[in-house]
């Protein structure tokens, strides 16, 4: 039966992600800069808290690669270059490819429930589509990148691999460290960002897959065409 020490087990495990969390929301709002150095100690006392799960949100945050760890100087922020993100884009758009040949049998039932659940699950998700779209327009980044997640989080879950939908929210999570460096640095007009989340549900809840990576294909290659722009000046 499980003891104290089973409690602080779960207490840790929960701390530890409330630190990683906060540590990735700091990186995505650029206040901690590709480069920032800093240590488990520091940030310990920062949060008032041991360094046992600090040490390990960290380690956590270096295996998703927003971190990199150093032996001897603690921790930093990655900073991400072009190529980088090439390779990313390149890497959700295949992760994006598998999810769509699960409606290439032209059912919404496809998506691992039956149609009239999917279309609601859809519904839901257009819904978050809006949002971003409607903070992309107006230029507001730190509440497009909330509801840009969360989009792509409830779309991914919809197909029913688990395995996928992390692997995608890790890409898109990375992708979105890296832009915002790049926006953070050089600054990008308002209405520059992708704002066709609705436009992909539609087509997805068309069962039109041929439309949907044209959707995803442009979107692509406006993501990569904005940050090499902007890196390169």
């Amino acid at each position: 039966m499980p003891g104290p020490s089973g409690t602080g087990a779960v207490t840790r495990s929960t701390l530890r992600q409330q630190i990683a969390d906060a540590l990735r929301d700091e990186v995505l709002a650029g206040r901690l800069q590709p480069g920032r150095e800093f240590t488990v100690k520091e940030i310990a006392e920062q949060y008032g808290v041991s360094a046992t799960p600090v040490r390990e949100a960290l380690v956590d945050l270096s295996a998703q690669g927003l971190l990199d760890a150093d032996q001897h100087r603690g921790f930093r922020v990655h900073e991400y270059s072009v190529d980088d993100f090439r390779g990313i884009v390149e890497a959700r758009g295949l992760v994006v490819d598998g999810m769509f040949h699960a409606v290439g049998a032209g059912r919404l039932s496809a998506l691992g429930t039956d149609e009239a659940r999917a279309a609601d699950a859809l519904t839901g998700v257009r819904r978050r589509g809006e949002e971003a779209q409607r903070a992309a327009d107006a230029g507001d980044l730190t509440v497009l990148i909330g509801y840009d997640l969360r989009f792509w989080r409830e779309l991914s879950a919809l197909f029913g691999n688990p395995y996928l939908s992390d692997f995608l929210h890790r890409l898109r999570v990375q992708s979105w460290v890296c832009t915002v460096q790049h926006l953070r640095r050089r600054g990008a007009p308002q209405g520059a960002l992708w704002s066709g989340h609705t436009g992909l549900v539609d087509a997805l809840a068309r069962c039109d897959t041929a439309a949907a990576h044209a959707i995803i294909d442009a979107y692509n290659a406006h993501s990569l065409a904005l940050i090499e722009r902007l890196a390169a000046g």
